[in-house]
């Protein structure tokens, strides 16, 4: 009777034990660990990264090639600047050319940054493991409006000069002696086409 019950005992401790590995699998693979997975890494060097956090997803030629693993902010005393510093995990089968272009994107309407990076064209030269590349920031969203802004202004001062008959756009648009004098110009030269040849030889 009591070897029955160890043997019991010995089945559900078995069935127990596969039941955690096959869990620990699931949540591995959801969270995107690559434990199971040949990889390297590189370092990516930024003055600005606009939110970029550890976990992001690493894109090369738009397709899925790591993931950030480690983000420092440092200070460079020789250049008196701060530089973000992305460590990033790249699968092995992945050969970025050193003239790659690095920067940060940003994925769906949510707004959640990527690291992209558009493959250039040395494959000769490509980056090893615990290499750095230099990318390019992005713009912060201040200067996008202040940008946004300051085209804003410029247009309304073009066409605050146009109402107020200025340039010679405006000039066109609403002083009469302007446009009488372009349509009779224009009505001359259908009537006497020779005559536009004699203003051009006239202007050499």
């Amino acid at each position: 009777m009591i070897f029955g019950k160890t043997k019991l005992e010995l089945k559900v401790g078995i069935f127990v034990f596969a039941g955690l590995i096959i869990l620990a699998i699931f949540i591995l693979s959801i969270g995107g660990f690559k434990t199971w997975s040949s990889g390297y890494r590189i370092n990516l060097n930024f003055n600005f990264v606009n939110g970029v956090k550890v976990g992001a997803p690493v894109r090369f030629a738009g397709v899925d090639a790591g993931e950030v693993k480690k983000v420092d902010l440092q200070f460079i005393p020789q250049e008196s600047r701060s530089n973000v510093r992305l460590e990033v995990w790249i699968r092995n089968i992945i050969k970025i050319p050193l003239d790659s272009s690095v920067w940060v994107n940003t994925l769906g309407l949510l707004g959640e940054k990527y690291v992209e990076i558009m493959p250039g064209k040395d494959y000769a030269n490509c980056i090893k493991a615990n290499q750095s590349m230099v990318g390019i920031d992005p713009l912060p969203i201040h200067q996008i409006f202040n940008n946004a802004e300051s085209i804003l202004h410029n247009l309304d001062d073009g066409l605050a000069k146009i109402r107020n008959k200025e340039g010679s756009l405006g000039k066109l648009i609403y002083d009469d002696a302007v446009y009488n004098e372009l349509k009779a110009l224009v009505t001359d030269v259908r009537k006497n086409p020779w005559k536009l040849f004699i203003r051009v030889k006239e202007k050499k």
